[in-house]
């Protein structure tokens, strides 16, 4: 308990936390932590509730910090249990507003402004509040007339209790890894580390403004099918953000008020699909909250909100991405196992043999369906949970795409059970491929080598000329790392040392016997040989004894 009342700033709130883990049934982790010293006398009210219930109520008393990190936890279907997945995905970012007077410094603050000096309308009710920050619609004049914007802005002071709840989270994480070995099974440091990125990403609006801005320039040729807000640059930084007004339904109203189901989820689809393997800048979290149906019933527009959490693939990872849908498709287990394993990081030794069994019973459940059946973002996620079950991490941006495949697949399945998903994305991924194995792509890619040769071999001299010199210098050395040298050493100066005593025997044995001392000289010589015939007998116990 000392070390993490060592690190923890704010005993109040490690007090407030222990206790509410102890109504809650928790007293196992609390002993076994520690903290259990919080919260003397009778602890657990209610244990009966199942443990995936108790964690989200756990995680709900304790107030925006912790809803966001059983948020982000609900995507680790790679390391948490099914049950408690979905109990996680119950968390609702919804908290009573502030008053606006409240709010208001916040926003003029941030302005340098009056709010009436900048807009000629500003509607004081929040259109949304969450634990991070409240969203008011407003008017700008212009020109043309009226323009309806809202404005995001960041709750006062919500920058420090985030900070102070996530040193708290990194000192428990230490702390449970530290006295409950069997949860280092679960990562809780690297999983405090992935929220911590998280919610950064969403503690900054003039990153989400980036977003916004970079979407739209990745989709300016397909606004008949979705639609990025514009943003405000001078009305806007770090805490508010002003972006365009969208005036659309959410998914579920638009369809039950006639939109097309087919033609939404066929967007739908295509967007992500776009943003991942073409573009590998994607939305994080397309969620039906975050998706406004704009346009007319026959040809609805996506609007796409709440853009602070992205994520990105390298063009490496976008390869080896396709490569694992192509050989999934095509029903390669053992292209499969080779991928995963490129794509991951391993931590310890494989045993590919039975990691290619389990990818193959994998493939088995998945792709033994009809092709237009096929759950491509369920495939993704078990299969990063199988490789992390053999000590192959999956990096954080797989873990995101398979997320983001999986929402938008639940939402084209729910509006529209009709569409085959594979039919839908085989035109992109011809495109993709074809692009990927094109002379313009190999010439690109040939370039790009020659050009790394081309550095390489023109640094050359230099770094040649750098080692002779230190090499004068007396500025070089070499450092041999052999594990058994120690020992091997050890033991040969053991059996040095018998020997020389044994030659100083047998010399001062001869000694004697020429002084006239036969008796005396004898003795020693005897010494000599019975040490020579025992001591490598002595050697061999003290290796033994290493």
């Amino acid at each position: 308990m000392a070390a993490i009342l060592d690190t923890v700033r704010d005993l109040g709130r490690l007090r407030e936390i222990a206790g509410v883990l102890a109504r809650h049934g928790f007293d196992e982790l609390l002993q076994r932590t520690g903290l259990s010293g919080l919260v003397p006398g009778k602890r657990s009210e209610d244990p009966e509730p199942k443990l995936p219930v108790r964690i989200r109520l756990v995680l709900e008393e304790l107030g925006p910090t912790f809803i966001k990190l059983g948020q982000v936890l609900s995507t680790r279907a790679d390391l948490l249990p099914a049950d408690v997945v979905t109990e996680l995905k119950q968390l609702q970012d919804n908290v009573p507003p502030l008053p606006f007077e409240e709010m208001r410094g916040a926003i003029e603050s941030e302005l340098s402004a009056p709010i009436a000096s900048v807009f000629s309308q500003f509607e004081e009710q929040p259109l949304a509040s969450a634990s991070i920050g409240q969203v008011y619609r407003a008017q700008l004049s212009s020109e043309d007339g009226p323009v309806s914007v809202v404005m995001k802005v960041q709750r006062p002071n919500v920058s420090r209790v985030i900070d102070r709840d996530i040193d708290l989270l990194y000192s428990f994480a230490h702390t449970i890894e530290r006295s409950i070995p069997e949860s280092r099974a679960y990562r809780p440091s690297v999983l405090v580390a992935e929220f911590d990125r998280a919610i950064r990403a969403e503690l900054d609006y003039a990153q989400e403004a980036d977003h916004a801005e970079r979407f739209a320039e990745n989709f300016a040729q397909l606004t008949a099918v979705v639609r990025f807000p514009k943003v405000y640059r001078e009305l806007s930084s770090k805490k508010v953000i002003t972006l365009e007004y969208f005036d659309g339904l959410n998914v579920f109203d638009a369809v039950a008020r006639g939109a097309s189901a087919e033609r939404i989820a066929k967007n739908a689809v295509q967007v992500v699909v776009k943003m991942i393997f073409e573009h590998g800048f994607f939305h994080a979290d397309p969620h039906p909250g975050n998706i406004l149906i704009m346009g007319t019933a026959e040809e609805p527009v996506l609007g796409l909100i709440d853009l602070g959490l992205v994520g990105r693939l390298s063009p490496r990872l976008r390869d080896r991405l396709i490569d694992l849908l192509i050989a999934s498709a095509s029903r390669d287990t053992r292209v499969i196992a080779d991928v995963l394993y490129a794509i991951g990081r391993p931590t310890k030794k494989i045993d590919r043999g039975a990691f290619e069994a389990d990818v193959g019973r994998l493939a088995d459940k998945y792709l033994g369906r009809k092709l237009g059946d096929v759950a491509f973002a369920e495939l993704l996620r078990d299969l990063s949970s199988a490789a992390l079950t053999y000590g192959i991490e999956m990096p954080g941006e797989l873990l995101m795409v398979g997320k983001a495949m999986m929402t938008v697949e639940g939402i084209a399945r729910q509006i529209y059970p009709e569409i085959d998903l594979v039919r839908e994305i085989r035109p992109y991924f011809a495109e993709i491929v074809g692009y990927r194995y094109s002379p313009e792509r190999i010439a690109s890619d040939l370039l790009h080598v020659a050009a790394r040769f081309a550095n390489a071999a023109s640094e050359f001299p230099a770094r040649a000329d750098d080692i002779l010199e230190d090499l004068r210098q007396g500025r070089m050395s070499a450092v041999v790392r052999q594990p058994n040298l120690a020992r091997a050493t050890d033991r040969l100066g053991r059996r040095i040392s018998h020997a020389l005593f044994c030659s100083a025997l047998a010399l001062g044995g001869c000694a004697l016997w020429a002084t006239a001392h036969p008796s005396e000289g004898m003795a020693l010589i005897g010494l000599a040989v019975a040490w020579f015939v025992v001591s490598p007998l002595l050697v061999g116990s003290d290796k033994e004894r290493d």
